[in-house]
């Protein structure tokens, strides 16, 4: 059997909300990726309702919205990160990047329990 470790960051504000962690993280790569809040919904397996929730509750984290959405239209709309959301994206994946890095020889000591 083999085993991975992820290790999981999440930005929590005062009053206990997320405004970013991995599922949210996960969110914006599908929305960069789509084009849409709608697909990336569909791609993460989630209804599209939470995934604009997700995106409201960062939106207004932030000294800045990280999704912006274009409404309606020939092409039924779309989504996509703001330059705010493509930086604090890029730093999320880094501190995880950093995280996993940093228990790295503890990691290892520890599979050689399991």
């Amino acid at each position: 059997m083999r085993y991975a470790l992820r290790p999981r960051i999440r930005i929590v504000r005062d009053d206990g909300t997320i405004v970013l962690g991995p599922g949210k993280a996960d969110l914006l790569d599908a929305i960069a990726r789509t084009g849409s809040i709608r697909a990336a919904a569909e791609e993460l397996e989630m209804s599209y309702m939470r995934a604009w929730n997700l995106v409201r509750t960062m939106n207004s984290a932030f000294r800045s919205p990280l999704v912006e959405k274009e409404r309606g239209g020939p092409d039924q709309g779309g989504a996509q990160l703001t330059r705010r959301g493509k930086t604090i994206l890029k730093l999320y994946r880094q501190m995880e990047t950093k995280a996993s890095k940093s228990i790295e020889t503890v990691w290892e000591a520890m599979k050689r329990e399991i």
